[in-house]
């Protein structure tokens, strides 16, 4: 049936293009100024009002034939549909909207505030030699990690291990001496009590013997100096921490007065994040910092996607920048899996407060209009209603609802292009990768 109709309608519209080529053929073979000039004078006018009545029949004939070459091709479309029983252009309505949805849920909404930062270790020395001298041993790697009291290198102590022996032999020389006196002393007394010597000689063998005290006790700052001197030539690390590149080899001559040193070596366990927030947030994060309420610190990756670490906040800044109207804080890090490096650039994440019980929806649902901030919320008969809304905050991909919607809501986050309220839709499933 449906075959044969299809056929009619086109051997109506053959019929007429047929028609149509025939008559625009004969005005164009006919010589209309032959026929002026062979015809009377009354002829030729009336040839002229004839070809004019013409080309207008002609031009009115191809609207004509047009048009209903355009009616009959729709009135086939629709015959067709009707007599096969399918929904056509003309009676088909408008397809379901595909669109993307999630659901409204009840939890704790956590109050953020985001700054840039930067890792600070919390202590960084250069390690320099304190004596002057040739290096004689470098025991360490670049970059390895050491403890408080590692030997770090070692520069030649045989100049430092002969001025203690000099310094122990005088030491010992004058306690012989200083002996010898005060046994002198004792008999110098006993003499003077059988009064066999003068009163003067026994006060200058006890100020001998004070003397000698005092060059004792000299002689022990000097090898106690000269054990100093001596120690300083092992080199060791002053706290634990993570060395960096090595600054000179051994072999080399090392001086007090070498400002680069021989390594550089940083704090890294615990470690800090310097970080900036604008300060109209002072006054909540100070009454939770005050009440002693540990604050939690996320520390971000430069793209602002990947956890790197989580520390607390530990201090707070005494003063405001005048010119950013920003405000440092400081937050500390065990940094066991030694993820922070000093003076990396990170994302620092405050956590400021959690809201218990609140209504979270999703960030990318909320839309704003000249009605105001709403949602499209998805009807039991697969239509949406635009439903006005009052945000409380956005944090990432989440958004306080306060009033608006209720937990289990379902809204749309997807394919808003060709959304009205009242429209049909049609859930596309979420594909996870």
């Amino acid at each position: 049936m449906s075959l044969i109709n299809r056929d009619r309608i086109a051997a109506w519209r053959r019929s007429l293009g047929q028609a149509s080529a025939k008559w625009t053929h004969q005005f164009k073979q006919t010589d209309w100024r032959h026929v002026a000039r062979t015809a009377p004078g009354h002829l030729k006018t009336a040839g002229h009002a004839h070809l004019t009545a013409f080309k207008a029949r002609r031009k009115r004939d191809q609207w004509l034939i047009g048009g209903g070459a355009f009616l009959l091709v729709v009135a086939a479309y629709a015959l067709i549909g009707f007599l096969n029983g399918d929904s056509s252009p003309l009676k088909r309505g408008k397809p379901p909207t595909p669109v993307g949805v999630q659901a409204v849920v009840e939890g704790v909404f956590p109050v953020l505030v985001d700054g840039l930062g930067t890792v600070t270790a919390r202590r960084e020395v250069v390690i320099r030699t304190r004596i002057d001298g040739q290096l004689d041993k470098v025991l360490f790697q670049e970059g390895q990690l050491v403890k408080a009291g590692d030997l770090i290198a070692v520069v030649d102590p045989r100049v430092y291990e002969a001025k203690v022996m000099q310094a122990r032999g005088k030491l010992e020389q004058d306690q012989a001496l200083l002996k010898d006196h005060r046994i002198k002393l004792q008999r110098y007394q006993t003499l003077y009590k059988q009064d066999s010597i003068a009163r003067q000689d026994l006060d200058s063998q006890a100020a001998l013997v004070q003397q000698y005290e005092g060059v004792i006790a000299v002689d022990k700052g000097a090898l106690d100096d000269a054990l100093t001197q001596l120690s300083y030539t092992q080199i060791v690390a002053p706290f634990d921490g993570r060395l960096g590149l090595r600054k000179v080899d051994a072999g080399n001559i090392v001086k007090t007065s070498d400002a680069n040193g021989i390594v550089t070596l940083t704090q890294i366990q615990p470690i800090d994040v310097l970080f900036t927030i604008p300060s109209e947030q002072l006054p909540r994060i100070l009454a939770r910092f005050n009440a002693g309420d540990p604050m939690p610190v996320q520390a971000y990756d430069r793209n602002f996607k990947n956890v790197l670490a989580t520390g607390t906040l530990k201090s707070i800044d005494n003063v405001i920048d005048a010119t950013t109207g920003m405000v440092k804080l400081k937050a500390e890090y065990s940094n066991d899996n030694n993820v922070l490096f000093p003076n990396q650039f990170v994302n620092a994440r405050l956590e400021v407060a959690s809201i218990p019980n609140a209504i979270i929806a999703p960030s990318n649902a909320i839309l704003r209009g000249s009605q105001g901030t709403y949602v499209y919320v998805v009807t039991a008969e697969n239509t949406v209603t635009a439903t006005p809304v009052k945000l409380g905050g956005v944090q990432g991909n989440q958004a306080e609802i306060i009033e608006g919607l209720a937990p289990g809501a379902t809204v749309v986050i997807d394919g808003f292009d060709k959304l009205k309220p009242g429209a049909k839709v049609n859930i596309v499933p979420r594909t996870t990768r």
